[in-house]
This record gives structure tokens, sequence and C-alpha cells, in this order.
């Protein structure tokens, strides 16, 4: 039997019948027996029928194919993607290595499961960036050796960063943060400022430089009893000697850009700085007369000189939200510092039987007062069995005369640097606060710190530097997908500098409806990797008749993954 396809002419049209056929041999001749019409039926469905009749073998769908694979795809695309767009991988290793294969994996992994790396090795396998990176093979051993490997390229890699954020004449942000430790055998590990809030546990310092936008360029880890203002000097001369900047601007907050460290910047010409007045120096050009709030009748930011820093311009700021927020603060806590005196006071006065001592008197109070650090604002008269205590009215009131007034200190000219753009650029130190805190939060999860020895400890810090690195380019190239101010890098050219930063109207929307102006649902940086983690990489493994194999396929994007990508240029 066989389908024969029969074409006949009528007045200049023609006409395709499809007829299914035996073919009988009578003698000499073959006759030909139509059995059925197969015109009205689909062509695929005639074709199928055709290789039918030549022996071909078919099998049902269920049948024919076996999944033996599936694994999340779409994120570790997105992630890969972006780094290599980058060129981050070029940077850590210029040339292709089984080392830099470990690191760009590991780097991925910080950002799309940050744990161990004994469970990012186990977890790596469970997507697809194993077999992206061909590391499914890796132990445990290499990937710490890749580690080590990273911690020697760190300097190189830092070099190459900086040539591509920062130029001669850059403004560099620097600032310091910790991480709390668990265990007593890495010597990184020491007591000192704890800003996690565990008190009882050693800390490890580091700090961090970025470029004016925020953008992750080097990160140093010292012993957790180092001192902020002692990390600057190591910060100046890697600026100047590894990076050779000769001219360049240092952001760094008052507890850092100390009397002390700018008098050793002095030293350096082509070197400014802007930092900020501590309280104690605010009220000694208030007590000099160098500064009145009169200044701020006419507008909230004036420009001051002093003798006591020759060679700096002092910007005043009055800001009155934030003068109505510390005196609202203040007041709050004095009444309860007052409440508690007044609980203590009567507490002695009952005591009549066995009075308290002095001593016993004096811990107690002075545990009351340290609570809420209002100890200076108190004078309290202290005796066996006896207590009293009342406000100090005039300490009060000098402190009040501070509120709502901090004073930008710099040696950038006006030239270089207007009034307020000097304002505008010290506050760009948020951004570096903002790493600190993806660094530590659920992003990147720099802590717990699982590693003992220091160069290990230090190339995991270099590892979450890179993530975050990646990360802020994502979420800048993803802004309008993300709770994201779109229009925040203009706006902090432009808006006042003194009064505190408001988002925009576009970004109030976007919170307010969960919808950004195209009206796709925004996401947060998580959970848009989680969506794109639903596209997956199938593995197909075919069965039955003479052509077995396997073939993968990578399920379609659906809008929002097709966008996420597009945004990233992949």
């Amino acid at each position: 039997m066989h389908v024969a396809k029969i074409c006949r002419r009528y007045k200049d049209k023609t006409y395709v019948s499809y007829l299914l056929r035996r073919s009988v041999r009578e003698g000499p001749q073959v006759r030909h027996q139509t059995l059925a019409n197969l015109s009205h039926l689909p062509e695929s469905l005639i074709l199928l029928v055709q290789r039918a009749l030549q022996g071909e073998t078919f099998l049902a769908t269920t049948d024919a194919l076996r999944t033996t694979d599936s694994r999340p795809h779409g994120h570790v695309h997105a992630v890969l993607g972006a780094l290599r767009k980058l060129r981050l991988d070029t940077l850590i290793a210029s040339e292709p290595s089984r080392q830099r294969d470990l690191c760009v994996a590991l780097l991925v992994e910080r950002l799309l499961f940050p744990a161990s790396q004994l469970a990012a090795l186990r977890h790596w396998r469970a997507t697809t960036l194993a077999d992206q990176l061909a590391v499914a093979d890796a132990t445990e051993k290499e990937v710490y050796q890749a580690l080590d490997w990273l911690l020697t390229r760190q300097h190189a890699l830092e070099r190459k960063l900086a040539q591509r954020h920062l130029t001669e004449d850059a403004l560099v942000l620097y600032d310091v943060s910790s991480s709390f430790y668990h265990g007593r055998t890495c010597p990184l590990a020491r007591h000192g400022h704890d800003r996690d809030g565990k008190k009882k546990l050693p800390i490890i310092v580091y700090g961090l430089l970025t470029d004016a936008d925020g953008r992750p360029v080097a990160i140093q880890v010292y012993p957790g009893n180092t001192s902020d203002p002692t990390t600057v000097p190591s910060q100046v001369n890697k600026l100047r000697q590894r990076f050779h900047l000769r001219r360049l601007i240092l952001v760094g907050d008052r507890g850092m850009l100390t009397d002390t460290q700018i008098d050793q910047l002095r030293a350096y010409p082509g070197l400014r700085w802007i930092s900020a007045l501590r309280s104690s120096a605010i009220r000694a050009l208030i007590d000099k007369g160098h500064l009145q709030r009169s200044l701020f009748d006419a507008a909230n930011l004036a420009e001051v000189r002093s003798p006591d820093f020759p060679g700096e311009r002092l910007i005043a700021c009055h800001n009155p939200v934030l003068e109505e927020e510390r005196r609202r603060k203040r007041r709050a806590l004095l009444e309860k510092t007052a409440e508690a005196l007044r609980a203590l006071s009567e507490e002695v006065r009952r005591r009549t039987g066995k009075p308290l001592t002095a001593g016993e008197v004096g811990i107690k109070a002075g545990q009351r007062l340290k609570r809420w650090k209002m100890a200076k604002h108190f004078q309290v008269t202290i005796a066996d069995g006896r207590f009293a205590w009342s406000r100090r009215a005039e300490s009060i009131r000098r402190e009040e005369e501070l509120d709502g007034i901090y004073v930008i200190r710099t040696s950038a000219s006006r030239r270089r640097l207007s009034a307020a753009d000097t304002v505008r650029n010290y506050k760009r130190l948020g951004q570096v606060e903002q790493g600190f805190r993806t660094l530590k939060g659920v992003d990147l999860l720099v802590r717990p710190i699982h590693h003992r020895v220091p160069p290990r400890v230090r190339a995991h810090f270099v590892l979450c530097m890179l993530a975050y690195y990646v990360e802020w380019e994502m979420r800048r190239a993803w802004a309008e997908l993300l709770f994201a101010d779109e229009e925040l890098v203009t706006d902090r050219a432009e808006r006042d500098p003194v009064r505190p930063a408001e988002a925009s109207a576009s970004a109030k929307e976007k919170k307010q409806t969960k919808r950004n102006a195209a009206g796709d649902p925004v996401q947060s940086f998580r959970t848009l990797l989680a969506e794109l983690a639903r596209q997956t990489r199938t593995t197909y493994v075919i069965r039955g008749g003479e052509a077995q194999g396997s073939f993968t396929q990578v399920t379609e994007a659906d809008e929002l993954q097709a966008k996420a990508f597009r945004l990233l240029g992949l």
C-alpha cells in the first residue's frame, strides 16, 4: 500500500488529491486499487501515514521521551551573564583557568545562595551553574585552593577596578564596619567597637572604598580591635601608591577623619578631604562667635571660617526636621531617666530598716544613668540612706542649641566644589553604608564567617565585595523592575542638600501600587532572582526505535524573565 498524490488541472487551477492505494500486478499490468481518499486530512497526518507505510515505528510522546533531569537555570543565566558583561572574570584573571572558573562559581553562588563554601559546593550542582562552568567535579580542597589563589590576585584586581572607575580628581568614599565572629582561633577576631549588637562576641573590622556612586572598588580587613581612624593611612597609601591617584577628594565621616588624621593628610599634595565636625567642635565655634544661629534665618546653609581650621572651608547646615527629631528623642530619654531615678529615690526612702549604703545607691544610680546615656544632664546627691537628683537645665539648654546643626569641613576649593555640592558629596557616604547593609543582609550574608585562618577570612571578604560589585550593577540595570527610585541619580545632583532626602513621586507610586510605570509587578532583588529560577533546563532521553539519545531544552522565558534578561543585555 502507498499514498498516491494526484494532481489535476482544470481551467488554470490545480486540484491535488491524496489517495490510499493498493497495487496489484496482473501479468504485465499493474492495477491500482483505491482504498480511501485522504485528501480531507491535514498534510502532517498524511505524511505520518505515508511514513508508517514505509515501515517507520512511532511511539507516543510519553513513551518516547523520559525526563532525567531538570534544574533551575534562569537566575544562573542572569548573574553569570551580568558578570561576563562586566568582564569581571577577565579582571580576576585574563587567561581562563580552573581557579578562575571556581572563583567565578563561588562569586555567582554568593548571590544565588549565600552560604559556606561546602554548602555552595553542594548547591551549585543543583542548578546549571556547575555545568556552565564545568566545576561539577570540584572538591572542597579545590575550592579552598581557589580562595587562596583569589587572595593573591586581590591587589591586581583592585587596581583594575580603580582604573575602570577612579580617575584623577575623583571623589572616593571610605567607611569602616565590622562583623561578629564565632570562635576564638582566628587572630583577626578581637573585641572592639561592635556594630552588630553582639557585645560578647569578637569582631573583624573591614574598610570599603567606593567610587562617588557607591560602586565598590577595594576592601581591606583589619583585626577587630583596630580603631576607625587608624585605618585611614593604609587607605591613602593604597590610593596613591597602588592606584597611582595623585589628586583626589577623600570623603569620610567625623569618626574616621579626625583632626589627627587630617593633619597627616595635609602632607599629601593634591589630596583633599570632606568630613564633618564633632559636636564639641561645633560648640566651640558657637562659643567663640564664629557660628551664630542667625545665619540660618534666610537660608539653611552658610559658609563660615575659623582660625582653628586653617586652609579649610566650614559649611554650617541647619535642618529643622532633624532639630525636632533630636529634641523629641532627648525629651523621651530624659523622661525615662527621670522615671528611673524617681523609682530609685522611692526605693531608698522605703529602706528604713536596713538603709542602702552610699556605695549601693551609687551603683544603682549609675546603672540608670548609663542606660540611656543622660548622665551629663542630671545632678545627683548620694549618701547612706539618701538619694536626691535634679536636672541640669543649663546643660540641656546648651545641647539644644546644637539641635539640627551640623558642620561639613573640606579642604576642596570653591572652584572645585560649591558649598551645596560639598554637603551633597558628604551625604554620599550613605551609599557606602548601603553597601554594608547589602553585605550583611539577606543578599550576601558576609556573616557568619566560617573560616579560621586570616588569609581565608580576607579572601572571603574579597569574594563578597566582588559579589556586591555585580549586584550593584544588576540593581542599576533592573531599577524599573525593583522597588528602586529610578530618578535618584538626577535628584541627588539637584535636590536641597540639607533637607532630608525624599523619594520621587514615581518611587512613591511604585511602593503604593506595587507596580512600575509599565504596569508590571515590582520585585525585590531576591524575589526577582527567584522568578528567574523558574526557568529551567531539562534533559530528555529518547528511547524506543533505532534513534536513541538525549537532548536538553530550556523552558521559554515568560514576559518578566525576558524583560529581566533584556535589561541586562542578555
